[in-house]
């Protein structure tokens, strides 16, 4: 028996289904619910670059230690709010979670590229990461939504 989908949201998923209407209305696009997870997990990626290079931590490297910090809060984030009931179960739920790593990956690579090459040509950490954010924004969601949240 298939499940409709109001059953299978997550409890976080039914309490931003019941917000006022005009923030309800941002819950009904994935893109906007993960534009808001990316901002909470930027936090943490940011907080943690800044805390790096502060201790002389090569850029590069810095940006590794941040965007990986914030794979994991916006996986938390992810799973329970941006796609709510299409997390899996078992086995399944082991391989959309590879997915998702493998999607941070490619998000981490982008990130450290961009990042090592600004720096290199002069770029404030901060501004060369802000580039970074954008480019790797747009890659991850699209593979996340039509390949690891399908």
């Amino acid at each position: 028996m298939a499940l409709r989908h109001s059953d299978r949201r997550s409890t976080i998923g039914k309490a931003v289904g019941n917000l006022p209407q005009p923030i309800a209305m941002l819950n009904r696009f994935s893109i906007t619910r993960y534009l808001i997870a990316s901002v909470i997990s930027l936090a943490f990626d940011v907080a943690v670059l800044l805390v790096l290079v502060d201790f002389k931590v090569d850029p590069g490297l810095a940006a590794a230690a941040g965007y990986s910090a914030g794979i994991i809060v916006h996986w938390l984030i992810s799973s329970n709010f941006v796609f709510p009931g299409k997390t899996r179960e078992g086995a399944a739920l082991q391989l959309q979670r590879l997915g998702f790593i493998g999607t941070a990956i490619l998000g981490l690579g982008i990130t450290v590229s961009i990042v090592s090459a600004l720096t290199e040509l002069g770029v404030l950490p901060v501004l060369a990461k802000g580039a970074a954010v954008f480019v790797s924004f747009f890659a991850v969601y699209v593979t996340r939504k039509y390949g690891v949240f399908r």
